[in-house]
């Protein structure tokens, strides 16, 4: 599986709203170039190969035959990551996927299975975990600052879909649900700090069963709600640390923090898991202020300015490390099992529910994440 070249050909699979996203950040790795891209819309497509100056491709398996790709990246919808996804392995290329590996833990399993019977690499976002507060937050952790963890608190709030999207039905049927759609980022981040779950316990109900929108030009007046909006869960980790997780589209408006660990010598602060360069805090027992912490790599994004220009890319970077033989942080493996506890989460266990699946907490990484400045990846 060791690949030997200067540079790793990309070829980006749907050309939606998130694709502008990977197209910019993985602008800044020198190791890696676009090849080309292909969505099942041309219009989309056409759109995006003007835009960012790639070749555009009639059909997957166009993109897959085209010289020199090595990864293809799977942008398309949540619900539609099942087929694509099958679809890309048997092309037996390497294969980048979008959260989350499907819809369902019951329909990621067997793609899993497939890549690694076919010598496929297969790895999945989310990678935030692999940006500076990430890896900050874990040497803070590894160094032993805050001593034992015992405790940990994740809250998963709603984004108000129902106020700034047009149709945001999507997130409340059958792969939807605050704990697919949000979910990722946090349990991730979790196992990155903390290692695998053991058992979950949750409770899960749905809060309002009509959801009008009023986002102005909508294309939906209502919608009917079909799975749970609002869960609560209790997650046993291997460690021995105990964490509660809230996962909720009914908490609007709140002082709740992202996440944080309690330990035996203090608290650490661990910022929004969905960005990879924000502020981690600290505050030991007997101090009377919490403080930043200096992170241990350079950040990604930038900061702040990752609003203005969303950028997404490290977890291709680390699949293409991982072909020159490095450790493979965000592979399928690890997404596997963040997935299946979000499936307890958003589903409700019914009583305990203990993990089929493990993994090995990712391997630290002492990567920047960038090499080109932020005006070259800029791409108007």
């Amino acid at each position: 599986m060791t690949v030997q070249k200067d540079r790793i050909g990309v070829g980006i699979v749907g050309c939606g709203n998130i694709s502008g996203a990977y197209f910019r950040g993985l602008e800044r790795f020198d190791g890696l170039r676009i090849v080309g891209c292909t969505d099942l819309s041309q219009e989309l497509a056409q759109a995006a190969g003007e835009r960012y100056g790639v070749p555009v491709f009639a059909s997957v398996e166009e993109l897959a035959a085209a010289e020199g790709v090595d990864i293809l990246v799977n942008l398309t919808p949540p619900l539609a990551h099942e087929s694509v996804t099958r679809a890309l392995i048997t092309t037996g290329k390497h294969v980048f996927t979008e959260k989350p590996l499907t819809a369902s833990f019951a329909t990621a399993a067997p793609l899993v299975a497939e890549a690694r019977e076919r010598g496929v690499l297969f790895g999945s976002a989310p990678d935030t975990f692999l940006g500076s507060a990430g890896q900050t937050a874990r040497a803070a952790v590894d160094e032993g600052l805050i001593g034992e963890v015992i405790g940990a608190s994740a809250f998963v709030t709603h984004s108000k879909a129902e106020l700034w999207h047009p149709d945001p039905t999507f997130l409340f049927i059958p792969g939807g649900g605050p704990a697919l759609d949000m979910g990722p980022y946090y349990i991730a981040a979790l196992v990155n700090l903390l290692g695998p779950v053991a058992s979950v316990y949750a409770s899960a109900r749905i809060g309002s069963t009509v959801r009008p929108v009023s986002t102005p030009g909508r294309r939906v007046e209502s919608i009917d709600v079909t799975i749970p909006t609002h869960a609560s869960a209790t997650l046993d980790f291997a460690s021995g640390a105990i964490g509660t997780v809230l996962a909720s589209f009914d908490v609007w408006d709140h002082k709740l923090p992202f996440i944080e660990l309690y330990g035996s010598k203090g608290t650490l602060s661990v910022p929004d898991p969905n960005n990879y360069d924000d502020t981690v805090r600290v505050r030991l027992h007997g101090e009377e202020e919490w403080r930043e912490l200096p992170p241990v790599i350079e950040g990604f994004t930038d900061g702040l300015l990752e609003e203005l220009l969303p950028l997404r890319g490290p977890g291709v970077a680390d699949l293409a490390a991982a072909l020159t033989g490095e450790p493979h942080r965000t592979s399928a493996g690890f997404a596997l099992h963040v997935l299946e506890v979000l499936d307890a989460i958003a589903n409700g266990t019914d009583g305990v529910h203990t993990l089929t699946t493990t993994c090995e907490r990712p391997a630290p990484s002492t990567e920047t994440w960038r090499s080109a400045s932020l005006e070259e990846s800029a791409i108007a």
